[in-house]
């Protein structure tokens, strides 16, 4: 944003010719970054979505994503990077202070204190099986570095249900569930039909030959007799736990407005009872 443009803004705050709501409104559309000529930094990005910018690794060199790293850790409470292989990374702790690496999740990510939650509710993510981690920690360190609750359930396929059925304590718990899972991609359907919370289901690429790469699980779970479930792209835990987020975020502010219109509602209450009372 240029000074000039926000000392405009900020003189029709004081002035009463904008609403504080509006310039948010108006803020949330304010600006960019370059980097040199290949990136556009979007900083306001965290006002209006409710997280920052991510940055997608693959593609990119090691050079590119320090600069844009560095360009971000300027506005940004949390500059992550996705899908960072071990040796990437390894070239880039060197040249970026304060670096953290999620292995398991592929995550990297540069945070000012290590994250705690600051919102309501659990976001609980479940796996079928072992080798389809990478992606459920994907989604279980991107909640975490959003700020929300996460609980994870490993290795719980419908091959042994048992091991799901012995831990409906955490599906209760749950406010949002994720379920990933390869193969024939069954999970999702039998966890939406003991859960009383959305669930987002994540095909992944796991599978014998006829798995086609993740698109007989994503099959699988766009046709699920289970009502409740949203479907996010192959091996896409971070979409999930962006989208778990959101619907918490939509949650919170909706409880907000009840409370406020409670509030409004006693306070007139209260008005039209002094009023009867001052009138006799």
């Amino acid at each position: 944003m240029k000074s000039e443009d926000l000392k405009q803004l900020l003189t029709a705050i004081y002035t009463g010719d904008i609403t504080p709501e509006s310039a948010l409104e108006k803020l949330k559309n304010f600006d960019f970054e370059n980097v040199e000529n290949f990136a556009k930094i979007d900083h306001h990005r965290n006002i209006r979505t409710g997280f920052p910018e991510v940055i997608w690794g693959p593609g990119k060199t090691p050079e590119q994503i320090v600069k844009i790293m560095e360009v971000m850790r300027k506005n940004n409470p949390v500059v992550m990077a996705t899908r960072i292989e071990p040796e990437i990374y390894e070239e880039l702790q060197d040249k970026i202070a304060g670096l953290y690496y999620y292995r398991d999740a592929k995550i990297c990510a540069i945070i000012s204190d290590f994250p705690t939650p600051k919102h309501q509710g659990i976001i609980t993510i479940v796996s079928a099986g072992t080798a389809d981690l990478k992606v459920g920690e994907e989604a279980a360190v991107t909640a975490t570095l959003c700020g929300f609750s996460v609980k994870r359930l490993w290795d719980v396929g419908v091959a042994g249900i048992h091991r799901l059925l012995s831990n409906k304590h955490l599906i209760a718990e749950a406010d949002v569930l994720i379920v990933v899972a390869g193969m024939e991609g069954a999970l999702p359907s039998v966890v939406a039909g003991l859960a009383d919370c959305p669930v987002i289901a994540v095909p992944t690429s796991v599978g014998y030959g006829a798995n086609f790469d993740g698109l007989a699980p994503l099959l699988t779970m766009l046709n699920s007799c289970a009502p409740g479930i949203g479907v996010v792209n192959i091996d896409n835990g971070f979409g999930a736990a962006i989208l778990a987020g959101q619907i918490i975020r939509t949650g919170e502010k909706l409880a907000i407005e009840e409370g406020r219109r409670k509030k409004e509602e006693g306070r007139i209450k209260k008005e039209e009872v002094d009023g009867d009372s001052n009138s006799k």
